[in-house]
């Protein structure tokens, strides 16, 4: 937590689950941004700098296991072309995706300044769909109508949570491939 912050610390317990639903410790985190249905945490909110010293412009970070896998599917399928086309031709969602942006950039402030990322948001925002668990964890954890392409991406999905719950005995498939590095 940033110095002065007045958070109650994260519970062990959501720790514990993350670090289950990643398959390795978690890492910076300061809140749980977003609960699934289910009640484990879904995406959290990171640090802008990790404890290890990197800077991490990933403030909305997606863990579950089933989320991720079900948005890496959308990636495979071409969801971040087609949003980044519709970005280059539609004025009103460009201008709408720069406000999430900015939303962005304004919620990590709030943790910290890093020199390093200053500017840079993530998901290729404002100009283009680099990564879909990004934008889906900004919606859930910022709520509908923040940012309009991970609100396009979580319709998509429907309820990821339904077909194979996220806590079912605690067996989360860590080794989920989700199309994110550096997990």
């Amino acid at each position: 937590m940033t110095a002065g912050d007045d958070r109650a610390p994260v519970a062990a317990a959501d720790v514990e689950a993350v670090s289950r639903q990643l398959g390795r410790a978690a890492r910076g985190v300061v809140e749980v941004g977003h609960r699934c249905p289910c009640g484990e945490p879904d995406v959290v909110r990171t640090e802008p700098r990790l404890p290890d010293g990197t800077p991490f412009p990933t403030s909305f970070y997606a863990t579950c296991p089933r989320l991720t896998g079900a948005l890496s599917t959308l990636e495979s399928q071409g969801v971040m072309r087609e949003m980044t086309d519709r970005l280059e031709s539609d004025p009103a969602l460009r201008t709408r995706y720069e406000s999430a942006h900015e939303d962005y950039l304004r919620r990590r402030a709030e943790l910290g300044d890093v020199p390093e990322i200053a500017g840079v948001s993530a998901g290729g925002m404002p100009i283009r769909v680099k990564c879909l668990h990004v934008l889906a964890a900004h919606s859930l954890a910022a709520g509908p109508g923040v940012n309009p392409l991970g609100d396009e991406a979580l319709e998509m999905l429907g309820p990821w949570w339904e077909r194979h719950p996220c806590s079912s005995a605690g067996t989360d498939d860590p080794g989920s491939d989700d199309g994110e590095e550096d997990r």
